[in-house]
């Protein structure tokens, strides 16, 4: 397969239009403001993190190995943060039973953004001078 990291962040810009157009138009009524509110910030943290992923696998250059290490922080952070919120507000599944998944997400998401600014600092067409 040519680039995953593209394709995947691209499967997951359309997925994040689809579940934000399900939210506006079939969630709205039955989430009620709280539950819409819950989900529209897992909409767009994952939409955040889908151009942050573009814009590190397109036009930043680094690595290969980098790009894929600071890749999976950012689709492990769009599952476990986002995918914990799609969980509670969508299927109704308990906060407390799953308290500790959102903000390990969240973790993952500020360690990839980490490990960004560690290969800028590292790779040789960043060294400053």
């Amino acid at each position: 397969m040519k680039n995953r990291n593209l394709i995947l962040t691209s499967i997951l810009g359309a997925l994040t239009v689809i579940l934000g157009a399900f939210g506006s138009h079939v969630l709205k009524e039955k989430l009620g403001v709280d539950g819409l509110e819950t989900f529209e910030t897992a909409v767009k943290y994952q939409m955040y993190h889908v151009i942050g992923l573009l814009v590190v696998n397109s036009m930043i250059p680094l690595s290969i190995k980098s790009k894929n290490n600071i890749s999976l922080f950012f689709f492990l952070g769009i599952l476990f943060f986002s995918g914990s919120l799609y969980l509670i507000t969508i299927f109704g599944v308990n906060p407390k039973n799953i308290w500790f998944i959102t903000p390990l997400g969240g973790l993952l998401f500020i360690l990839g953004w980490l490990r960004l600014v560690y290969y800028l600092f590292k790779e040789k067409e960043y060294k400053f001078s």
